[in-house]
């Protein structure tokens, strides 16, 4: 089912240097609240969040001078809104070089809106370990939470309406590396 709008392109909110300006921030950020790496595991979650979370990682690696653990979680059949989505999913896969039990785990994201893709990635984890900390990093936080989650980590706020999507472009899988705003036109305006 294809929806009844079209996106078109609002604003450019970051462009590459500040995403990489962010991530470096971020990465203080992360060992700063760790005091260090030990323990520490990234996860990115499919699809943009993954290498998000391995730049985060080489950032790290520069700081501390150590490698952490980076990995990525699928969360396709955890999502409370599958069967809204796709008629057939599109499963990508998880891996996780390490055991998570007793560790802080560190959520990687492209964007944080309503909450509940972070919902679905915590579920998935539980399934893999117990970790003892969960942390969320989420390049955007764009607003509008349904649930009660909050980033830890955050490259940018920005304040959007429900009118509006947030694209983050990255170049593994882009070809390009900015954040724009796209803003639907015509058609039903309700969330993407």
């Amino acid at each position: 089912m294809s929806p009844d709008f079209q996106l078109k392109q609002k604003a450019q909110i970051m462009d590459e240097a500040a995403m990489g300006r962010a991530l470096v921030r971020i990465a203080h950020e992360v060992v700063e609240k760790n005091s260090g790496t030990d323990g520490v595991i990234l996860v990115g979650i499919h699809r943009r969040g993954v290498p998000l979370a391995e730049r985060l990682a080489r950032q790290i690696e520069r700081i501390e001078g150590v490698e952490i653990p980076c990995g990525y979680l699928d969360i396709t059949l955890y999502r409370d809104d599958l069967t809204l989505r796709h008629d057939r999913p599109l499963v990508q896969g998880t891996h996780i070089p390490t055991d998570i039990t007793g560790k802080t785990v560190i959520l990687v994201d492209d964007v944080l809106f309503t909450g509940r893709t972070i919902r679905a990635a915590m579920d998935a984890l539980m399934d893999l370990g117990r970790p003892s900390s969960i942390q969320l990093v989420a390049l955007v936080d764009r607003g509008h939470r349904e649930l009660p989650i909050r980033a830890d980590f955050v490259g940018k706020n920005v304040p959007t309406s429900r009118q509006e999507v947030v694209e983050v472009k990255v170049r593994d899988i882009d070809g390009a590396e900015e954040v724009v705003i796209m803003e639907k036109t015509g058609g039903d305006n309700s969330n993407v």
